[in-house]
């Protein structure tokens, strides 16, 4: 429907302005009727031919040139043409129609002269002209070019910036599913020992089964509170910033991560020498904290009651290293919890987020974990 009207449109305003042009050269003129045929011939195929330029600009432009030298009424549309062309196609092609424009009608005004006007007047003012036409073409061809450079520029950007939103959201996740593991995992092997002993010792003092049943209650407090942290930051569509509004653990908090490992039966030994340790990045600090966590976790889900030995050293400049090593239970020479486990794959990528590098090994019946961490001036 939108070709339709364009073709009409154009068909309507050729065929005016053929009339008009026809009209006014004869008025005032004896009619010679073998060049009135002309006209009227070269007007009607001129008008019928005009609409084809929406498709073909080119070969049409070339036609009414023909017509043009030929015949002053197939001027208007040989001119809208030339326009066309000119907005159309780059600057070389434009310059050829407007040239091969001003050919025509120099043809036209040397065998149809105007009464009015002298011929080098005439040359003079179809070559302005078509220079104005090919300059107006131009124009127009580049604000177009710039009108949709600049909206494809925009849907670019839009669609970057949607992937950019989108990968920080997924990022966002995985560190919340990190967080997620890490914290949970710890909070809920503490519960699991507690309860066991609870099972395993029905005889124990009062006293004890009531301190063991506490630390099993608030563990499971605490762990329904961060499960219920992550379950609505999984729910907010933006991505959360670590602005500081949710405390986040440092290198001070690592001795009270040991003493609750060894309050659930866990022998922990920590050798810590780090020097300025309030002054360690939050992410290398928060880093070295999960990964001595997940270490913890381990021993006592793979190795329980196995020696554990904990070894924070570094500082300012000399990087951090984290140096973890436990005793291997007899029926788990080979952790199963590291040995393609989640909690290795998320722990390495975290610390590869950092910009460090872990690595285990199992050797002697003993498991060792070690990470190092970048530490600048």
């Amino acid at each position: 429907m939108k070709t339709n009207g364009a073709v009409g449109m154009v068909l309507g305003v050729s065929g005016a302005l053929v009339t008009a042009t026809v009209t006014g050269w004869w008025a005032g003129r004896p009619m010679v009727a073998p060049l009135l045929t002309l006209d009227v011939v070269a007007g009607v195929l001129a008008c019928l031919i005009t609409p084809l330029m929406l498709w073909r600009p080119v070969p049409v432009a070339g036609v009414l040139a023909v017509l043009a030298a030929l015949s002053p009424a197939a001027s208007p549309p040989a001119t809208i043409v030339a326009l066309h062309v000119a907005r159309r196609h780059r600057f070389p092609v434009g310059l050829a129609g407007a040239a091969a424009g001003v050919v025509a009608h120099a043809v036209q005004g040397w065998w149809r002269p105007n009464d009015g006007m002298s011929y080098g007047w005439w040359l003079a003012l179809v070559t302005v002209g078509y220079g104005a036409l090919l300059g107006w073409g131009a124009w127009w061809r580049a604000r177009d070019e710039l009108v949709r450079s600049l909206r494809e520029r925009a849907r670019r950007a839009e669609a970057e910036q949607g992937r950019r939103v989108a990968e920080a959201r997924m990022l966002e996740r995985r560190k919340i599913a990190r967080e997620m593991h890490d914290v949970l995992a710890h909070r809920l092997s503490l519960i699991a020992t507690f309860a066991g002993a609870m099972e395993f010792r029905p005889d124990a003092p009062p006293e004890r089964v009531a301190a063991a049943a506490g630390v099993v209650r608030d563990g499971v407090h605490q762990a329904l509170e961060e499960l219920r942290e992550v379950i609505s930051l999984l729910r907010d569509d933006t991505p959360a910033d670590d602005d500081g509004s949710r405390p986040q653990p440092v290198l001070a908090d690592v001795p009270r991560l040991v003493e609750e490992s060894r309050a659930a039966g866990t022998e922990v030994r920590l050798r810590d020498t780090v020097a300025e340790p309030g002054q360690a990045p939050p992410a290398v600090a928060r880093t070295a904290y999960r990964v001595i966590q997940e270490a913890l976790t381990n021993a006592r889900k793979h190795a329980a009651g196995r020696a554990v030995r904990v070894e924070l050293r570094g500082g300012p400049g000399a990087g951090l290293l984290i140096d973890v090593r436990n005793e291997l239970a007899p029926d788990h020479p080979t952790p199963p919890g590291w040995s393609g486990g989640a909690g290795l794959v998320g722990l390495t990528e975290r610390v590869h987020l950092a910009g460090g590098h872990l690595d285990h090994e199992s050797t002697a019946g003993e498991f060792h974990l070690y990470a190092t961490l970048p530490w600048p001036r």
